[in-house]
């Protein structure tokens, strides 16, 4: 008898094959007390342990295939970052010495510390990171166990193999790229856990979060992944099995379609133009957006470079990186978010507060005040790096006109200190302001006199309207893009852009959802910001959209307070 699992469906397509198992066993940690004389040998094993890690790591990041996407370095460097910081292998040094306990023990206090700090984390991507320092601890585990730290998956010879395993680190990615592994499925994992953001990328079928599909499921058994609705399908019948291999060529019909209009520009069926942007995170994630017809990028998210350093990021580091970015997209548009720390992303170099709401707290742009020096280190970079490309600064998580005139006299001083020293820069570099508090939502209008474009960061802003964290698993079901609530500001923000002739774009992951994608150009946005994976799917809709057919159904969405009458509506947008 079939049995159907459910979790998060990823990667996108339907994969038929047999379950390949990988192995998963709990390491157990003992604890000990070491006499005096045993410490210094007890400190020598540990310190191998981080050597041969590191090591390990570095080897695989040397192996990266050629065609692997970008995601992969990045997250192997952050592993090797985690295990290159203090936390991880300075400090339980210092438990060794203090405690004289043994290495394991003194590694166990320290990743208990850590993952509880993870645990406050308010922001969903950030507080996925736990996972990254759970795996980097595993690895240097095994290697004061004597195990070979390496990643290894089972050897796959048939080519309809689907790995199944309890969760998949970058370095398994690594090797997954050399397999004959046709999808994968996992017990745990987010939506944007590391092995969900890699999962787009590759664009294989996936589904994640299943809990207990390792145990559930047999080595060999018949496999159906559904990466588009989330269901595992295990032992199907032959009628199951018949279906999903129909809906499986009318994916494989669809994914070609989409390879078609790469070059396409893209217009809707009435003539309307509209812009395709891609989100990066680094300067060689433009290789990605452009190979996937992005003619822009949307958002840059300048903290990455304040993250993974143990101090703060000088100016020319940054302006290195700013300047790459720049030249890489060749005169496109290049819109960079200021450094947006605080709250939930906090860097190493940062003091620890005991903020009692850090969501409403020191974030974003108030970070940028309360920290001039930083922020101006960060325009002067901005401002040298905007005279090799189209450059154009975004500043998160305003609210009042009072940031926005802050904000400028900032940039008006370092324009002026950078003309003294005869250093050239783009004069009439655009200034805008994301859109992700209500508060800025309701007052647009006004914060749009002083701001030349606003991007729509839906992420927060959906969350902040509905009072929904969709972490908490107690209400993460009420986080609705298509609460009426969220419909009505999404129409205030965008309509009042277009009248006072400012443009508005969008870079929050409704922009990168074809489900949306009629709904939002209905609304009157032209210009769209998401991950490169999901360029050409939008890009599909946006061809085969007739927004003037869609008016009546829009202005009835945007009249609705019922949530069922508002998803009937937006159903129809499709039909």
């Amino acid at each position: 008898m079939s049995l159907t699992l459910h979790g998060i469906g990823i990667g996108g397509g339907i994969a038929i094959g047999h379950a390949h198992l990988m192995s998963h066993t709990d390491i157990e940690i003992a604890q000990y007390l070491l006499d005096d004389a045993q410490v210094p040998a007890e400190l020598t094993r540990f310190d191998d342990a981080i050597r041969i890690t590191r090591k390990e790591l570095e080897m695989l990041w040397g192996s990266i295939p050629e065609n692997a996407p970008t995601e992969l370095g990045a997250f192997l460097s952050l592993h090797l970052m985690l295990l290159n910081d203090h936390t991880l292998s300075k400090e339980p040094r210092e438990l060794i010495e203090t405690q004289r306990c043994n290495a394991e023990w003194a590694l166990k206090q320290q990743l208990d510390t850590l993952l509880a700090q993870f645990d406050e984390i308010e922001e969903e991507y950030l507080r996925e990171r736990r996972t990254d320092v759970i795996q980097v601890a595993e690895r240097i585990f095994k290697a004061l166990a004597g195990h070979d730290p390496g990643a290894h998956l089972p050897a796959s010879q048939a080519r309809d193999s689907i790995l199944v395993a309890h969760d998949l680190s970058p370095a398994d990615m690594v090797l997954f790229k050399d397999t004959n592994y046709v999808a994968f499925v996992t017990d745990v994992g987010g939506p944007t856990s590391h092995t969900a953001i890699l999962a787009r990328s590759l664009d294989l079928p996936s589904v994640l979060a299943l809990k207990h599909a390792r145990g559930l499921i047999r080595e060999g058994e018949m496999v159906i992944v559904d990466g588009v609705n989330g269901f595992v399908i295990v032992d199907p019948d032959e009628l199951i099995l018949a279906e999903y291999r129909t809906r499986q060529q009318e994916w494989l019909l669809k994914q070609s379609a989409l390879q078609d209009i790469r070059a396409s520009v893209p217009v809707t069926r009435d003539g309307v133009q509209v812009e395709l942007f891609a989100n990066i995170e680094l300067p060689e994630d433009t290789t990605l957006a452009l190979a996937n017809g992005a003619t822009g990028v949307g958002l840059f998210r300048s903290e990455f470079l304040f993250l993974k350093e143990e101090s703060l990021p000088g100016e020319d580091e940054q302006f290195e990186a700013y300047k790459a970015v720049a030249q890489n997209m060749a005169g496109m548009p290049v819109i960079i978010r200021t450094v947006d720390l605080g709250k939930d992303k906090i860097a190493t170099w940062q003091e620890d507060t005991d903020a009692p709401n850090p969501a409403l707290g020191l974030t974003g742009i108030r970070l940028c005040m309360a920290e001039p020096s930083m922020f101006r280190t960060q325009l002067h970079a901005l401002l040298r790096a905007s005279a090799f490309g189209k450059i154009k600064l975004l500043i998160p998580m305003i609210s009042t006109i009072a940031e926005v005139k802050q904000t400028r006299r900032h940039l008006e001083e370092v324009k002026a200190q950078l003309r003294s020293e005869g250093i050239a820069f783009d004069e009439d570099i655009e200034l805008g302001g994301m859109i992700e508090v209500p508060a800025a939502a309701l007052t647009v209008r006004g914060l749009l006199k002083h701001l030349d474009f606003i991007s729509i960061g839906t992420n927060d802003l959906i969350q902040y309207s509905l009072a929904v964290d969709r972490n908490d698993d107690a209400v993460s079901h009420l986080y609705d893009p298509l609460h009426p609530a969220v419909v009505k500001l999404l129409s205030l923000i965008i309509d009042t852009a277009n009248a006072v002739g400012k443009p508005v774009s969008m870079c929050g992951e409704m922009a990168g959802d074809p489900a949306l994608t009629r709904m939002l150009l209905g609304l009157g946005l032209r210009r769209f910001s998401m991950l490169p994976a999901q360029l050409l799917k939008v890009k599909q809709q946006v061809l085969g959209t007739d927004v003037a057919a869609l008016a009546p159904l829009i202005e009835a969405m945007c009249e609705t307070s019922d949530s069922d009458e508002l998803r009937a509506f937006a159903a129809q947008l499709d039909a």
